[in-house]
């Protein structure tokens, strides 16, 4: 059996027109019956790189028997030359995460995922210690099981204070090796003892993740990456999901 944790992320494929541009990560939300795809804000628009996208792709299962079955579910990203996601600020700027509303009669019947819910958010009363295991679930350089179109996950640990703003912003940072293609991934932690209202999930969701930092005075000769990431928090989710 395929675990559940694999069918709650999608690969998205950025388009102008018929021109495939990018590729990245998603994952579903579902909050009072309503479902929602979860992604970095500069998958869907990037002014400094001019990344202008007029459309989405994301990979979906279609078939809960046979899980080699897939089809691409087209969303175009402006009506009415509006964009249709929406997207956060703070008090420290803009918040690299953004989610789209998905017509759930709009998917084919047979379609099948895993939403985290408002359940799987992380809890802000229950304490997190630096150092405490994660996993990033996505697509990194577009790399997934080809024939069952399933992501892969990769190890991470919680490299600062959890709770607390990084550098004044709303995200914190991982320790991980990613690349290109996991932005929007989300970034989970086991739960020892789930209860019932987590359901077929035994994951909390602390983040998404967006980008690699770096120190602008490395000496790219001699200096290795640092491989720290930012992952922005999930609550930010209960604002952009609002009816």
């Amino acid at each position: 059996m395929i675990e559940p944790i694999l069918l709650t992320t999608g690969r998205i494929f950025t388009f102008d027109g018929e021109r495939h541009l990018t590729n990245a990560t998603g994952f579903y939300f579902e909050r009072d019956s309503r479902l929602f795809l979860v992604t970095s804000r500069h998958v869907l628009v990037d002014e400094e790189s001019k990344h202008f996208p007029d459309r989405i792709e994301i990979e979906i299962h279609i078939d809960p028997a046979n899980l080699t079955r897939s089809t691409g579910f087209s969303i175009p990203l402006y009506r009415h030359g509006k964009s249709i996601w929406r997207q956060g600020l703070d008090a420290a700027g803009e918040i690299d995460v953004a989610v789209i509303e998905i017509e759930r009669s709009a998917l084919p019947k047979t379609t099948v995922l895993h939403p985290f819910t408002v359940a799987h958010l992380h809890d802000s009363s229950r304490q997190v210690e630096v150092g405490s295991s994660l996993l990033v679930v996505g697509f990194p350089l577009g790399f997934h099981d080809t024939l069952h179109h399933m992501p892969v996950v990769r190890h991470a640990v919680i490299a600062s204070s959890f709770g607390w703003r990084f550098q004044g912003e709303g995200y914190f940072l991982t320790d991980a090796r990613t690349h290109r293609g996991s932005s929007g991934a989300p970034v989970v932690m086991r739960v020892e003892r789930p209860d019932a209202a987590l359901g077929q999930l035994p994951w909390r969701l602390l983040g998404v993740h967006s980008a690699r930092l770096d120190v602008g005075t490395r000496d790219l000769e001699f200096d290795e990456a640092l491989g720290l990431n930012c992952a922005w928090y999930v609550d930010i989710l209960m604002t952009l999901t609002k009816s």
